[in-house]
């Protein structure tokens, strides 16, 4: 079968490519600005991509195209998609034909927390021998991709709460009938599709309440509105937190070298000591969700202690770029405000002693506007130097309706944190290279490449010495 992906360089859509291309079919896909690392990742496999959206794309006609949700309705080669009346999917649809068939699925949902948790359930299934296909929304370190098709019984998903394609404006975790489900949070974001909160909450509601009676919602317990969504299911519902009233929780929290240990127990009683190479207690949440899921499903508590161990982490979450003259560069892929403020916490509990500098990228479709503005001054209590980009591309955002870095610096300052604001990249790398000294941990965050900061910091760092 020939498959024509519309939109092919996204994470997911190229994840796809890769997929059906194992599976042996033809695959081909058109995007526009085309460039590594997705671009090199599909040469690599073979797969051609045509530079530029054109209805001359689709002929002669594939059999089928899948479209992206980057894909307007207005784009020329959808409307000759349309037009010709090609048979179409969105991603989920065709992760579902193509991926799941006849296996079970577990899908991992929530505001925060999805990527981590989704590679850790795919880590620990693999690890225990039981071969699962996967996609993950970042690069699964273990297996250096973020997908496998894999022959076991499982496949595990990353349920994206963003809507589905131009044709189909529900998100995309509706498409998906799990076996398992994980809610790790619900709060505000994706303010170009959601108007407000109750907006978002109805969109996890809608998923909860078409899971399959007999199946299972592994929800965060410590958290009211996830709760309250966990409500609307007709599945059989679990709780896992910190607190005493959720069936999983975690206790006795210890910071160890590289990561965490705790105990997790189950309804009071002791399953075991866990160890998870990941900083901070949101990871020992995701860790803990990941562990009670499984758990639930037979899987062996000493399997999976072991396994932990050997989690690798994905890829831009709190990963090491390098260290140099003493100063240590992580990059990682925080943007809403209460992830900003947990990884913060979190690398601050790592690296005890040493003086971090938070370095933030304002640039998703929420933080270029000014809903977060409060949020955000509250994020980086616990940096000891912040420095801001302005948000780029701010015309994506209303007129009247865009986030200030320098408000934000302001901010920061008026509560006694030493905070500057920038109006580009090599301005603020310039600041940054004054500013460093040995000792450092330099935290980068953004939700794209910020211009390649981290690598080009670290080039700067290697040539003083």
């Amino acid at each position: 079968m020939h498959v024509h992906l519309l939109g092919i360089c996204g994470a997911g859509m190229a994840a796809l490519a890769g997929i059906l291309k194992e599976l042996g079919h033809r695959v081909s896909g058109s995007d526009e600005h085309v460039y590594p690392p997705m671009s090199t990742f599909l040469e690599g496999l073979g797969i051609p991509i045509l530079n530029g959206y054109r209805p001359e794309n689709v002929e002669p006609p594939p059999d089928l195209v899948v479209v992206g949700n980057v894909i307007r309705r207005d784009n020329p080669e959808a409307q000759a998609v349309l037009d010709r009346d090609l048979p179409r999917l969105s991603l989920p649809q065709a992760l579902n034909r193509f991926l799941v068939g006849a296996r079970e699925s577990l899908v991992v949902t929530g505001t925060h927390g999805k990527t981590t948790t989704t590679g850790l359930i795919a880590w620990l299934l693999y690890a225990t021998g039981r071969d699962p296909g996967f996609m993950v929304g970042g690069l699964a370190r273990n297996f250096q991709t973020n997908y496998r098709v894999g022959r076991g019984p499982f496949v595990v998903l990353e349920g994206d709460e963003y809507d589905t394609a131009f044709f189909d404006k529900r998100p995309k975790f509706v498409h998906f009938t799990p076996r398992a489900a994980v809610l790790t949070s619900v709060e505000f974001d994706h303010a170009d599709i959601y108007p407000d909160l109750p907006h978002v909450v109805r969109a996890f509601e809608d998923f909860v309440a078409h899971l399959p009676p007999a199946s299972l919602l592994m929800a965060w317990g410590d958290d009211p509105l996830v709760r309250q969504v966990a409500g609307k299911t007709s599945a059989q519902a679990a709780f896992y937190g910190l607190g005493r009233e959720s069936d999983w929780q975690a206790a006795d929290l210890r910071p160890g070298r590289g990561g965490m240990q705790f105990t997790a127990l189950q309804e009071g009683r002791r399953v075991g000591d866990f160890f998870t190479p990941l900083l901070g207690v949101h990871n020992v949440l995701n860790t803990l969700a990941a562990l009670a899921v499984l758990l639930e499903m037979g899987v062996g508590a000493g399997e999976l202690q072991e396994a932990l161990a050997g989690f690798q982490g994905v890829k831009r979450r709190q990963e090491t770029v390098g260290e140099f003259q003493g100063i240590l560069v992580l990059d990682d892929f925080a943007h809403h405000p209460t992830a900003v403020a947990e990884t913060i916490k979190a690398v601050r509990q790592g690296y005890a002693g040493r003086r971090l500098v938070a370095v933030f990228e304002p640039r998703t479709n929420t933080s270029r506007r000014a809903v977060f503005q409060e949020a955000y001054a509250h994020a980086f209590r616990e940096a000891d130097l912040v420095l801001v980009r302005e948000p780029p591309d701010l015309w994506k955002a209303p007129e009247g309706d865009h986030f200030s870095s320098e408000r934000l610096a302001a901010d920061l300052v008026a509560q006694g944190l030493s905070a500057r604001a920038f109006p580009d990249t090599d301005r603020l790398l310039a600041a940054l290279l004054d500013a460093v000294r040995p000792g450092d941990v330099v935290l980068i965050m953004s939700n794209g490449d910020f211009e390649h900061l981290a690598p080009r910091l670290c080039e700067a760092l290697e040539g003083q010495n």
